[in-house]
């Protein structure tokens, strides 16, 4: 099973007691299917897979492959190949069609480490495994020279790459063009010159609040209207910037329930945003939403 398009790092919604709320998480799912996206990917970084432990990720998946009807391509990565390839196997068990996992973090390891780290996952793996490289939370970016190689295993279908960087995204692309692999966007504000890049879809927090303007930009690239597509991107730069690097997860929330998708809270030791930032974040969301509709 390979993906394409718009997904989206499917955000976890908690209650106000911490748990997770396992109705919304449903209503969030139908809701983002209606706005067009084309998968989703529960316990992502957005998702606060690192405040979930394995039985609550598992569950998380379990509902959302219920509730979806599109491909659910599972967070599964933890710092250890132990817990990867266990959370990789109960994904499986509950739904799940691929495995997204992200780069061994908190100690650091050289590319041959990675590299092999990543080959007995997908060894072990009864599910598509696609590498995940977000240098903002694990320190390093993926070599373009390991992602190639690991290109031609029969279980690595991809990469998301969430470095913002168009330089290593290109390298993605090029260096594996002979292989059949995917490479995600995972920055929405790059969205439109990633797939102007070569880039088959995206993985964008973005696409939790604004999940139709995020389909858009690649609706309009498939059809070979790349300027409006970018046009678009260009109108959502700012909200991606503050649902992501800005404020993060609890910004994004914030920014969703403003069109009243179900968030939900966030998980401590997130707190929730300062009534100043609601307000911002709700202009942001009026402003993004007014400039789509204009073009």
């Amino acid at each position: 099973m390979y993906v394409s398009g718009t997904g989206l790092p499917l955000v976890t919604p908690f209650d106000e007691s911490g748990d997770v709320d396992e109705a919304a998480l449903r209503s969030l799912v139908e809701t983002v299917e209606a706005a067009g996206v084309d998968f989703v990917v529960p316990c992502g970084s957005n998702g606060e897979a690192v405040h979930l432990d394995v039985a609550e990720r598992t569950r998380v998946t379990e509902v959302v492959a219920d509730a979806a009807t599109v491909p659910v391509v599972a967070g599964t990565g933890h710092p250890s190949e132990r817990m990867t390839v266990e959370q990789t196997q109960t994904a499986a068990d509950v739904g799940a069609d691929a495995a997204l996992v992200v780069s061994p973090f908190y100690h650091q390891h050289d590319a041959s480490a990675i590299a092999t780290h990543y080959e007995r996952i997908a060894d072990a793996s009864p599910i598509p495994v696609y590498l995940y490289s977000v240098p903002k939370y694990t320190g390093t970016t993926l070599p373009p020279r390991t992602v190639q190689s690991l290109a031609t295993h029969e279980n690595v279908h991809g990469i998301k790459d969430s470095s913002g960087d168009l330089e290593t995204l290109q390298r993605y692309v090029s260096l594996t063009a002979n292989a059949d692999f995917d490479v995600l966007v995972g920055s929405g504000s790059v969205y439109a010159a990633g797939l102007d890049a070569g880039a088959t879809g995206g993985v964008l927090a973005l696409a939790n609040v604004a999940p139709d303007l995020a389909s858009e930009v690649y609706d309009r690239h498939a059809n070979g209207d790349d300027a409006a597509a970018r046009s678009l991107n260009r109108d959502l730069v700012e909200l991606n910037r503050a649902v992501t690097a800005e404020y993060g997860v609890p910004g994004l929330k914030a920014a969703m329930r403003s069109r009243d998708y179900a968030a939900g809270y966030p998980r401590r030791p997130f707190e929730p945003v300062a009534d100043d930032v609601r307000a911002e974040l709700d202009a942001l969301v009026d402003d993004a939403l007014a400039d789509a509709a204009a073009e």
